[in-house]
């Protein structure tokens, strides 16, 4: 196979991976920063890294460019002194939302989103990947855990992250 074939060969796969797996990374990553403009910059930051750099044993390309993009956006946020900036204006699922839901829903996204950049970084990407919709397994591969102790794991991501939330704001 010649160099340039093969070039077009890798270049033909790494199209098809974006074109399977962007929107999935760029909605996780949106769940925590609140703003599709960084989300989009953020996952493609992932798939980036994942065209710099292939891992030699990538077994699960959706998840890995899942953690990857969440990583940035967890580092984004703690990075960013001004939170207020990335906050969500989309209207949420049951409708137009009256203005003091939209206030309440979008200060009660900011409580989350501060208590997730306050949690070890593992701790909020369970969390969050677990949100999105991964199974056990998938939680296991993509965050690199022993399967048998992912439930345990979200248990205390969960306290954890309860515990965090009653400390800064109260019982909710």
């Amino acid at each position: 196979m010649s160099q340039r074939h093969a070039a077009q060969k890798a270049t033909a796969e790494f199209d098809a991976l974006f074109e399977a797996h962007y929107r999935r990374v760029c909605r996780a990553v949106y769940r925590l920063v609140g703003d599709t403009d960084l989300a989009e910059e953020l996952a493609a930051e992932a798939f980036w890294k994942l065209h710099q750099k292939r891992p030699t044993r990538l077994t699960n390309a959706e998840a890995w460019l899942c953690r990857t993009g969440v990583r940035l956006a967890l580092d984004r946020l703690r990075k960013d002194k001004r939170r207020l900036q990335y906050e969500s204006t989309a209207p949420g699922p049951d409708g137009p939302l009256s203005p003091e839901e939209h206030v309440g829903r979008e200060q009660e996204r900011a409580r989350v989103r501060r208590v997730l950049a306050a949690m070890k970084p593992a701790h909020a990407a369970l969390l969050l990947l677990r949100s999105e919709g991964l199974t056990y397994g998938e939680l296991a591969v993509a965050l690199d855990l022993n399967p048998a102790s992912v439930g345990t794991m979200l248990a205390r991501a969960e306290t954890k992250f309860r515990q965090q939330y009653e400390k800064q704001y109260g019982e909710h």
